[in-house]
């Protein structure tokens, strides 16, 4: 696939467990791609700026945090759910890394472990975690709530774009009252604004059927595919 807007950076001020926090089991979602599908869903909003960026399979909110350091020109919103209740404590730490108080308590703690023992992977670390700091512009606002979204009516905001890895194979467990690209679909589609652009990613073997979103957009990554939707 060629990448029309995430250039081929050194993303590991990024990786888990550095700075952002990490989860034993999980697999976090690649930096540039994650980058290249929101800017794609972008193009296609009718909405270019203060985006309200949702997603409803947030886990420890790795994707969500990563695109918020990388796009604070746009986003004014970060909001993420999960039905895993100690993913979503985890998410909530680090969403909390893109406010000046949160990436600062990082930082005391990173300067802790490196007095402490002097590693050369704290020092790294530390030193991610001052250029993350650089980044942060305005602090955008981030909330994180448990929730199948399988069983989710309402949402008491309104999502521009909606975002989510659907989870697949051995990889993670896909915990919720139902399974599926399909499912999915139709329980956003009650959570969507008409305006609302949806970008998910998945397995190649995973496929979209359904009918009530029209597709704008699908892509083959790898192993995986990602599609960009909007209601019919």
């Amino acid at each position: 696939m060629e990448y029309k807007y995430a250039a081929n950076m050194n993303f590991e001020d990024f990786s888990s467990s550095r700075v952002l926090y990490g989860h034993r089991g999980v697999t976090n979602f690649p930096v540039r791609l994650s980058q290249e599908i929101f800017r794609r869903c972008l193009e296609f909003s009718s909405k270019k700026k203060d985006i309200v960026l949702y997603d409803c399979c947030c886990g420890i909110g790795y994707m969500l945090t990563v695109l918020g350091f990388l796009n604070q020109d746009v986003i004014y919103s970060l909001i993420g759910s999960d039905i895993n209740k100690e993913l979503i404590e985890i998410a909530e730490k680090n969403l909390d890394l893109l406010s000046y108080n949160g990436i600062e308590k990082r930082i005391e703690e990173l300067k802790a472990l490196v007095e402490q023992y002097g590693k050369q992977s704290h020092k790294d670390a530390l030193a991610s975690a001052n250029r993350l700091k650089e980044l942060i512009v305005h602090e955008i606002h981030t909330e994180v709530f448990q929730a199948d979204v399988f069983k989710l009516k309402y949402l008491p905001f309104k999502p521009d774009i909606i975002m989510a890895d659907v989870p697949y194979g051995d990889m993670v467990d896909w915990q919720g009252a139902g399974e599926g690209v399909d499912n999915l679909l139709d329980s956003l589609y009650s959570l969507c604004e008409e305006h609302t652009i949806v970008g998910l990613c998945m397995n190649k073997k995973q496929k979209v059927i359904s009918k009530r979103f029209k597709l704008l957009e699908k892509q083959n990554v790898g192993k995986r595919r990602f599609v960009i939707l909007t209601k019919d």
